[in-house]
């Protein structure tokens, strides 16, 4: 059975930092999109970033240059380094993966999310 577990959220001031982790169980994802959404109150599901397995990397308009994602195959895990985090960014984070060989636009996998909080 898949599963996916974020970590790393939590309460920052704008302008500071979070590194979210996702690990990754019940299969390999050497050959699989991995990546991160976000769901605000009120709000739609929306795209944040996302990697492919040949190393292509994809990010949302609204945080280019403040966010970063990367991935470590061996221990199966995606990560989303955020920076310059702004109130507008306040969310829960929600990782995703894909079967192998899918496109990263069609997750099949989901993690339980976690919260992310930024004060102005």
């Amino acid at each position: 059975q898949v599963q996916l577990v974020e970590s790393g959220g939590g309460l920052v001031q704008a302008g500071g930092s979070l590194r979210l982790s996702c690990a990754a169980s019940g299969r390999t994802f050497g050959h699989s999109a991995m990546g991160w959404f976000r769901q605000a109150p009120g709000e739609e599901r929306e795209f944040v970033a996302a990697m492919t397995w040949t190393g292509a990397i994809y990010y949302a308009e609204s945080v280019k240059g403040r966010f970063t994602i990367s991935r470590d195959d061996a221990k199966n895990t995606v990560y989303l380094q955020m920076d310059s985090l702004k109130p507008e960014d306040t969310a829960v984070y929600y990782c995703a993966a894909t079967s192998p060989g899918a496109s990263w636009r069609t997750p099949d996998y989901w993690g339980q999310g976690t919260q992310v909080t930024v004060s102005s």
